[in-house]
C-alpha cells in the first residue's frame, strides 16, 4: 500500500499536539509497525487453516466465505468512523482500545466451537484491527516532527502491512501443522498484550482540536447496506436461485447504500467525502486498487485451498508454493515508481492490471506441476506489486492537497473493500460452480449427495466414512469440481482486471496526455 494517512483529517499536524519524547519516537515506530504487521497477517492467515479448520467446524460454502471475509468487510466499513472518533476521543486512546479488542477477539477465535462464532470473533477482529489502522499515521506524524524521519518512519509503516499480508499463508501453515488451527489466532493474544503494555507506555496523546462531526445514522447506512448486498450475493451462490430473502436483501442494502451516498452529498462534514468520486481520474485509480488487491487476495485464498484440498499438500506446503507470489509482488512494489518514470503512470498502471489478467487467466491450466506454476505467480505478484502502489498513489495524486485526509481514508478502505468484495464475489463464483458441476456419485444416499455437493470440505467429510472405493470415486468427483470452480474464479478475475486495465488507459489521461 502507498503511504497514506486514514480517517477525514488535514496533512498537517495542529498546533496544540505535542511531539513525543526523541528518545521514544522509535519506540512508537516499533510499537504501531508491530499492531500492522498483525492486522496484515490476519487478513491472509487463515486460508492455509481453512481445510483443517472446515473439518472440525464443518461450515457452508457461504459461511466459510463469512468466515474469511467479514474481517476486511468489517474493517472496510469501520475504518473512516474510527478516524473520526479517534480525532474525537484521542488516537492513543482509540489505539489502545483496538490492541484489547484485537486480542480478546483473536482469543475468542481460538476457541470457537461453532462457526456462528468464528464469524462472530473475525467481525470483531476485523472491528479492532480498523480501530488500530485508523489513527497510525496520525500518531506518527506526531511523534516525528522532523519531515525527513518522517516520511521514513510512515514508509516502514507501509511496507508492514504488505509484508503482513504477504507472509499470512507462510505463517499460518507454519502454526496450523504444529499446534492446529486455533493457533493462528491464539498466537495473536500475547503479542496484542506486549503491545498493549508498551503502547500505554510510549504513544502520546493527541486530539483534533476542532474534530469532525461524527454522524452515526451514515454509520448504521454503509454497514447495513453493505452487509444486505453481501448477503443476497452469497446466499444466490448457495442456493442457486434468487428467493424472496435473497431479493429483500440485494434491494435493501442496494437501497440503504444509495441513501448512504446522498446523505453524505447533503452533509456539511459527511462521513465520506464521496464528491471526490466525480474526478474520474480518482474514482478510476479506487477501481483499479479495488478490483487488483480483490482479486490478489482471493487469489491467495483459493489457490491455498485447491493446493491442500485437490493438491495434496501440507498447510506449511501450500504457504511455501505461495513465497514466489508474495516475493514478486513486494518486488513490483519497490519498482513500480521506475517503472511509472519509464512509461508513465498510465501505462504502467493498464499495463501492469492488463499482466495480472493473462497469469491469472493461464494459472488453472498450470497446477499441474510446481514448476510450471512458479513463473506465472512470479508475474501474477510483480503485476499485482505494480498496481497496488500506482493506483495508491493515483488516487493520491488525483485529489488536490487540501482534500489529502479524505483521500486517504478512501485509498485505504479501498484496499480493504477490495479484500473482502474479491473473495465475497469470486468465492460465490466458486460455490455456484462447483454446485453445478459436481456430478451425481453413485452408491451415496440422498442426503449424502446433497452434503457433497456443498462443498469440498463437506464432501471429504463424507468420504472419510465411506469405503475406501467409494471414498476415491466422491473425492475425485469433488476434486473436478472445485478443479471447474477454480478455473472459473481465475477467468471472472482476469476478464476484470482486464476490464479494468482498458477503463484505466482510457480513463487516466491528463489534460496533456502521455506521449
Amino acid at each position: 500500500m502507498a503511504n497514506c494517512e486514514v480517517g477525514p483529517r488535514t496533512a498537517s499536524l495542529p498546533a496544540e499536539e505535542a511531539s513525543a519524547p526523541s528518545g521514544r519516537r522509535w519506540a512508537v515506530l516499533g510499537v504501531l509497525c508491530t499492531s500492522l504487521l498483525l492486522c496484515g497477517i490476519d487478513l491472509t492467515v487463515l486460508h492455509v487453516a481453512v481445510p483443517r479448520m472446515s473439518q472440525q467446524l464443518r461450515p457452508t460454502g457461504a459461511q466459510l466465505l463469512w468466515i474469511v471475509d467479514v474481517y476486511s468487510l468489517t474493517l472496510a466499513a469501520l475504518l473512516v468512523t474510527c478516524g473520526t472518533l479517534g480525532d474525537r476521543i484521542g488516537r492513543k486512546r482509540m489505539v489502545l482500545g483496538g490492541f484489547a479488542v484485537f486480542g480478546l477477539a483473536s482469543a475468542s477465535a481460538a476457541f470457537a466451537s461453532s462457526t456462528g462464532q468464528l464469524i462472530a470473533a473475525r467481525a470483531l477482529l476485523g472491528a479492532g484491527a480498523a480501530m488500530i489502522m485508523a489513527s497510525t499515521v496520525a500518531l506518527i506524524r506526531v511523534a516525528f516532527t522532523d519531515t525527513r524521519e518522517r516520511s521514513f518512519a510512515i514508509g516502514i509503516w507501509t511496507a508492514a502491512h504488505s509484508v503482513g499480508a504477504a507472509v499470512g499463508p507462510l505463517v499460518g501453515g507454519f502454526v496450523t501443522e504444529r499446534w492446529g488451527w486455533g493457533a493462528v489466532f491464539l498466537v495473536n493474544v500475547p503479542i496484542a498484550l506486549a503491545i498493549f503494555v508498551v503502547g500505554r507506555r510510549v504513544i502520546p496523546e493527541s486530539k483534533n482540536p476542532v474534530p469532525r462531526r461524527w454522524d452515526v445514522v451514515s454509520v448504521a447506512l454503509s454497514i447495513a447496506g453493505l452487509a444486505g448486498v453481501v448477503f443476497a450475493l452469497k446466499r444466490a451462490g448457495e442456493h442457486l436461485r434468487v428467493d424472496p430473502g435473497v431479493a429483500v436483501a440485494a434491494l435493501g442494502g442496494a437501497l440503504l447504500l444509495v441513501v448512504f451516498v446522498r446523505r453524505q452529498r447533503r452533509l456539511a462534514e459527511p462521513l465520506l467525502d464521496v464528491t471526490l468520486f466525480a474526478d474520474r481520474r480518482f474514482s478510476t485509480a479506487a477501481l483499479c486498487v479495488i478490483v487488483c488487491f480483490g482479486s490478489y487476495v482471493a487469489l491467495l485464498f483459493f489457490l491455498t485451498q485447491w493446493l491442500q484440498q485437490v493438491g495434496g499438500h501440507s498447510p506449511l506446503g501450500a504457504g511455501l508454493v505461495l513465497v514466489p507470489l508474495a516475493a514478486a509482488n513486494a518486488v513490483g512494489a519497490a519498482t513500480a515508481p521506475w517503472v511509472s518514470g519509464r512509461w508513465g503512470n498510465r501505462r504502467a498502471l493498464s499495463g501492469a492490471l492488463a499482466v495480472f489478467a493473462v497469469a491469472l487467466a493461464a494459472l488453472p491450466a498450470a497446477t499441474c506441476g510446481y514448476g510450471a506454476l512458479v513463473p506465472l505467480l512470479l508475474v501474477a505478484g510483480y503485476g499485482a506489486g505494480i498496481v497496488m502502489t500506482l493506483g495508491a498513489d493515483s488516487v493520491m495524486g488525483a485529489a488536490a492537497p487540501e482534500r489529502s485526509g479524505e483521500a486517504a481514508a478512501i485509498q485505504e478502505t479501498s484496499f480493504e473493500l477490495g479484500a473482502g468484495l474479491g473473495v465475497a464475489v469470486l468465492g460465490t463464483a466458486l460455490t455456484a460452480v462447483y454446485r453445478l458441476t459436481m456430478p451425481a456419485t453413485p452408491g451415496l444416499s440422498p442426503g449424502h449427495r446433497a452434503a457433497a455437493s456443498r462443498s469440498f470440505a463437506a464432501a471429504d467429510d463424507i468420504a472419510d466414512h465411506l469405503g475406501r472405493p467409494a471414498a476415491r470415486t466422491v473425492l475425485n468427483a469433488a476434486g473436478r469440481a472445485y478443479d471447474h470452480g477454480f478455473t472459473a474464479v481465475c477467468l471472472l478475475a482476469s476478464c476484470g482486471l482486464l476490464g479494468t486495465a482498458l477503463l484505466a488507459a482510457g480513463l487516466l489521461r491528463t489534460r496533456r496526455a502521455e506521449p
